[in-house]
């Protein structure tokens, strides 16, 4: 009898099938998107709910236009907000984090700290801050206390999970605390500091929209919290979707461009942005 044949693999391009894989990835949320939409205009339609209730998706639209040029004022404020929380959260956790690491009893002595500080509404932190800072500095301070904590955590468990046995070589081999922490420390923990700076962009719009709702100032500098308060009081809801829209469209920029710099930083050497092989 003859040995069986072993089937010959399909022939097809490289990348084929991750390029496939990518468009459905791309393709279906993208369909569900346009089925929501859909019937969100028939739901309305159907049932003729006036636009003081709910407006439209078309109706929506065209207020995001014609008020583009406010709205517009409006999100380049809160990003800014946003950006400083941002910036401040990532320098002040990721340092503090170091810091944690060379002293233990810094540790014990600053962590529950920083935890009451996550643990505290900003809703409750907002007005007291208002009172005792001016107004853009205190909606900043709100959008770092919530971005600070996930970067301080994720990257003290980045540099508190080396491996031992590696850890013990550098020990073995006389390094220094410098050089264990520049060349063995930090690129184990950056996957989980570029985490928590992942975690840290969309907290600190939140953080942003929940100060600039406390503060409830008008004028130009208002973001984009303040006009959808507004509009919720003068029962300008399509101007208030539009502007709940461009929050929305922020965070998934904010998030997409933090995932993408994590994926450049991380593409050559970390099984978590590797291409896996079927």
């Amino acid at each position: 009898m003859s040995s069986p044949q072993i089937p010959p693999l399909a022939t097809r391009p490289p990348g084929s099938g991750s390029g496939n894989a990518r468009a459905i990835r791309i393709l279906l949320p993208v369909a569900v998107l346009a089925a929501g939409i859909a019937a969100w205009d028939i739901v309305v339609r159907v049932n003729d709910i006036p636009p003081y209730v709910l407006p439209g998706p078309g109706l929506m639209f065209s207020t995001l236009i014609m008020d583009w040029t406010i709205l517009s004022q409006s999100l380049l404020t809160t990003l800014w907000t946003t950006l400083e929380g941002f910036i401040a959260a990532a320098v002040g956790g990721i340092a503090l984090a170091l810091l944690f690491n060379q002293s233990k009893w810094l540790e014990v002595s600053l962590l529950p700290y920083a935890i009451i500080l996550q643990v505290t509404p900003v809703i409750a932190i907002a007005p007291l801050l208002l009172i005792y800072l001016p107004q853009q500095t205190a909606v900043v301070v709100c959008a770092w206390i919530v971005a600070f904590f996930p970067v301080l955590s994720n990257t003290t468990l980045g540099l508190n999970s080396v491996d031992r046995n590696l850890a013990g070589l550098f020990q073995l081999y006389g390094a220094s605390r410098a050089q264990t922490l520049r060349y063995l420390k930090l690129p184990a923990a950056l996957p989980y500091i570029l985490g928590g700076l992942r975690i840290a962009g969309g907290l600190s719009l939140i953080g942003a929209v929940v100060a600039e709702i406390a503060a409830g100032s008008a004028g130009a500098g208002s973001g984009l919290a303040y006009r959808i308060a507004e509009s919720s009081y003068r029962l300008n809801i399509p101007r208030m979707f539009a502007a709940l829209l461009l929050l929305s469209a922020a965070g998934i920029v904010i998030y997409m461009l933090l995932a993408l710099a994590s994926h450049l930083v991380l593409r050559r050497w970390h099984e978590s942005a590797l291409g896996k092989e079927n």
